[in-house]
């Protein structure tokens, strides 16, 4: 059962407030007091979408649906997180202020909505952890075949409480990690940053990574989440849910952005910042690191990262050039650059720390979609040949 505000019931009924209030009066509209705030209401989803659909017929209703699909308004119900006002909130609660002394493991505590926070517990003896064969791809290689694999033998997550499936879900974090990073190793009662540093070889980059696990570990229905959402909602295994977020998270679009930063890096070092800048754009492509459709003012995962660490000249041309010729501020992906940057941490490590953080925000979501017990399943408007329909 799907309950939305009444912003996103005005958005697809079409109507003012005051019809909305008169539909729920009659009865036609089931209506909930927000736990989140007692002064708000939820109203029922499906309850919406039928009056939008008797009142403006199919044809409304599509064209909402699909406007939600591409930065619109939300297209499921979710308590995880969200972006109100340029700021990202866990539960409720701001990400930003939480990455000053959380752990990713606390977080993941918030968003599975458990009592305690997980322990990373080593990998059992069924699960079979794959390591990356060098170069830039092996910890991605290794991250795919772990879970693939797991994919393959694991229990589906229908039908199955959410302790267990919780429990579950912290040992899929640690498949993960153990196959991107390479290591069989747990981290014990270690926090995974802990861990990672140590692995690395860079103990003082700790409290970066850390921050960075926390603000990375959601960010509402982003592509690479409503892929595992999808996955998880027919009832598929957390790991294949995992697998289907991972999957999303290769394109450059979204979780390998870093990649073409370090391009454009580059370019800057051996062009200067301005002649860099006017080629990238004049391939019509656009610029890396910056800019964020829910952060019109900036993106403040970025800022809260950027303020606490020293930036190569290279990377400061650039955003002071990009600020004064474009008009975008640094996103998360350029944060992550500078953070590997800056401590020279391996090349794949704003993949990994991305991949790794944003996993905790899939399970969230995965956990919640089971308790959702509802398939995902969209309809198409079609805009092909008409069929000859006599």
């Amino acid at each position: 059962m799907g309950w939305i505000t009444a912003a996103e019931a005005l958005g697809m009924l079409g109507v003012r407030p005051q019809t909305l209030y008169a539909n729920v009066s009659r009865g036609k509209i089931r209506a909930q007091p927000d736990k989140a705030d007692s002064r708000r209401s939820l109203y029922h989803r499906e309850d919406v979408l039928r009056m939008a659909k008797r009142s403006n017929g199919r044809r409304k209703v599509e064209t909402v649906a699909a406007q939600a699909i591409e930065w619109g308004d939300p297209v499921l119900p979710s308590a995880i997180s969200t972006v109100i006002d340029g700021r990202l909130w866990y539960r409720g609660l701001d990400a930003v202020a939480l990455s000053g002394t959380a752990s990713l493991e606390d977080v993941a505590a918030l968003l599975w909505d458990c009592p305690e926070a997980p322990r990373l517990r080593p990998a059992t003896r069924g699960d079979r952890v794959i390591h990356g064969r060098g170069g830039f791809g092996g910890a991605l290689r290794a991250g795919l075949i772990a879970l693939s694999e797991r994919s393959a033998n694991d229990l589906p997550s229908i039908g199955r409480a959410l302790p267990v499936l919780r429990e579950e879900a912290a040992s899929v974090l640690v498949t993960l990690a153990q196959a991107m990073l390479g290591n069989e190793e747990s981290s014990g009662d270690r926090p995974l940053s802990e861990h990672i540093s140590t692995l690395w070889a860079r103990r003082d980059a700790e409290d970066m990574i850390r921050r960075a696990l926390v603000l990375l570990a959601d960010h509402e229905l982003n592509a690479s989440t409503f892929a595992a959402r999808v996955t998880i909602s027919t009832g598929a295994s957390l790991a294949a849910g995992m697998l289907a977020g991972l999957a999303s998270l290769t394109g450059p679009l979204h979780g390998r952005a870093s990649l073409s930063l370090n391009a454009l890096i580059a370019s800057t070092e051996r062009l200067g910042v301005e002649q860099a800048v006017r080629e990238w754009l004049a391939q019509g492509r656009t610029l890396p690191g910056f800019g964020h459709p829910l952060y019109p003012d900036g993106d403040v995962r970025a800022a809260a990262l950027l303020e606490l660490l020293p930036t190569r000249r290279a990377y400061t041309e650039l955003l002071g050039y990009v600020a004064r010729s474009v008009g975008e501020a640094p996103n998360i992906d350029f944060a992550l650059a500078v953070i590997a940057e800056t401590f020279d941490l391996p090349a794949e490590a704003p993949f990994i720390l991305f991949a790794l953080g944003r996993c905790v925000g899939w399970l969230a979501h995965a956990l919640e979609q089971v308790e959702a017990h509802r398939l995902i399943r969209p309809r198409a408007r079609y805009v092909g040949v008409e069929p000859d329909v006599e």
